[in-house]
């Protein structure tokens, strides 16, 4: 395992966000979730994609709290931008479970 400073954590800026859309995104090559997530006002709604289907419908994530790191650079994914990068943890089997706080936290709250 790499070690990096503290200085280099801070750089990774990582919010609180509420989905506000989702929908299936059949043109990947894996299964995902197109995600429209509200970061606040000072970042506003920003959208990812997320390799999540094994535990997640589109329906069952609107208006659940997620992180994500909001700093990357945007990257296409097939015919859509990815703007954020939502994380997440492989269960057992390897399938991807959401982070999120374990209490209700403003959208936009960044992560110390």
């Amino acid at each position: 395992m790499a070690e990096i400073s503290f200085d280099d954590f801070m750089k990774v800026d990582i919010r609180t966000g509420r989905v506000v859309k989702a929908e299936p995104f059949p043109e990947a090559r894996k299964p995902a979730i197109k995600l429209w997530i509200d970061f606040g006002e000072e970042i506003g709604v920003k959208k990812t994609s997320a390799q999540i289907t094994a535990h997640y419908a589109p329906d069952g994530l609107i208006g659940r709290q997620v992180m994500a790191v909001v700093n990357f650079p945007p990257r296409q994914i097939g015919p859509f931008m990815s703007e954020v990068l939502v994380l997440g943890v492989p269960d057992q089997t390897g399938e991807i479970v959401l982070v999120a706080p374990d209490q209700e936290t403003p959208s936009g709250g960044r992560m110390h």
